[in-house]
């Protein structure tokens, strides 16, 4: 049998079992606070990406040039999670984390050097690629080490830690890149470093599960034989895909709307204020719910806050907008991976995260595409009402699936 990994957490206090802050931050492990306090500051030092652009109009890159450098990015983000969720399942979480968080520094040195369009592309690509490793195999050990009745938590604190650290790398990044963006890939390498660091000498033990007597570990067959995951990965394609629209679909409905590029910037902080402010607030109320209810909901917010983007023409009207499909990010980022790590076999974890992973990947890219081919063709209004239509299609699926996660879980 497959030896039990989950740590024990560190006991509550005496008298203050129920004490709000105990509630939202305790119970967990040490090995947790690690991965927490590594991807923290992982993404304070997270720079070089979110500045791209511009780090490449400095080097008179031409936009069409920049536009190949970013998908060279995401087409890397696509393979990095499914070489993670397969190293972590083989050969263990730690190794894996660590081997990720190292070679990423190569992929930003490398771009900082790059002379042409070529090499800027394939920089482009290992950092996708390196970046994206660690993330599967980081949440397969959070699940390996935190009790089943804590993942939810764990994972809410671990979306936490992320907002933390991109709305200070944010803030940041503006002012540092005055001085130069030499200052932006050592922050973001030396990030990664001091993570590495952090789970090379903090986490004592690596995890590698092994198999039940006469399974084989084999590949990613076992999560594409697994049809309740394949359905849920399917849900969860469409469902990011509407969340990515954010990310490039929104810009764009703003300068289409003759507003400056500051409006995307009140949109970015709103956001990141909500899910900071909001995260840890909301967890005690969101932990009484079913997870399946509460991810149904999230698919909601997320849609109707997203395709509502078409109604607005005023700051004020975006801040609205922004809102919802923020309380939808903060339901998704408490539930979303925590169903997966349920529904996952102990020997597959690695795999099943990957999978996960990679269906961001993906949502991201399709989000691109979708939109600049439906803002260019049909218009604007097509994205917004698709994005209502498969809002409800994917919360109506996603209740449909409780029965079966339930059974499969006895947890939900």
């Amino acid at each position: 049998m497959t030896p039990q990994l989950t740590e024990a957490p560190p006991p509550p206090p005496v008298g203050r079992m129920r004490n709000a802050f105990y509630t939202r931050f305790g119970g967990l492990p040490r090995s947790f606070w690690i991965i927490f306090c590594g991807l923290l500051a992982n993404r304070v030092g997270n720079m070089v990406v979110p500045f791209l652009v511009f780090f490449l109009g400095s080097r008179g890159i031409p936009a069409a040039q920049t536009g190949v450098v970013a998908i060279s990015l995401g087409v890397g983000g696509m393979f990095g999670p499914v070489l993670g969720g397969f190293l972590a399942d083989r050969i263990g979480r730690k190794f894996t984390v660590v081997a990720g968080l190292v070679l990423t520094p190569a992929g930003l040195g490398a771009l900082f050097v790059a002379q042409d369009l070529v090499t800027l592309a394939i920089a482009g690509a290992l950092i996708g690629f390196s970046a994206n490793i660690p993330k599967p195999a980081a949440s397969a050990l959070v699940t390996d080490v935190v009790a089943p009745d804590q993942r939810m938590k764990a994972f809410s604190l671990i979306h936490w830690a992320i907002n933390i650290g991109t709305a200070v790398a944010s803030a940041a990044a503006g002012f540092l890149a005055a001085s130069g963006y030499w200052i932006l890939f050592l922050a973001d390498g030396v990030t990664c470093l001091a993570f590495a660091c952090l789970v090379a000498f903090g986490i004592r033990t690596d995890t590698r599960t092994k198999p039940a007597e006469g399974v084989k570990q084999g590949g990613y067959g076992v999560v594409f034989r697994d049809r309740l995951m394949v359905v849920y990965l399917g849900l969860n394609l469409f469902g990011i895909m509407i969340y990515a629209m954010t990310e490039f679909a929104i810009p764009l409905a703003i300068r289409l709307d003759g507003l400056s590029p500051a409006v995307y910037g009140v949109v970015g902080v709103t956001n990141a204020i909500g899910v900071v402010t909001l995260q840890p607030v909301l967890y005690a109320w969101l932990a009484r719910y079913n997870k399946i209810h509460l991810l149904a909901a999230a698919w909601l917010f997320i849609g109707i806050g997203v395709a509502s983007t078409g109604l607005a023409d005023h700051v004020w009207q975006y801040v609205i907008t922004v809102i919802i499909w923020t309380l939808g990010e903060i339901i998704h980022g408490t539930v979303a991976g925590a169903i997966v790590a349920d529904l996952a076999p102990v020997e597959a974890r690695g795999r099943y995260l990957g999978a996960f992973d990679w269906v961001w990947a993906m949502s991201r890219l399709g989000a691109t595409a979708v939109a600049s081919s439906l803002f260019s063709t049909l218009g604007g209004a097509w994205l917004w009402w698709g994005c209502v239509v498969i809002g409800l299609f994917v919360t109506v699926a996603t209740l449909g699936l409780r029965g079966a996660v339930a059974r499969r879980t006895e947890a939900i």
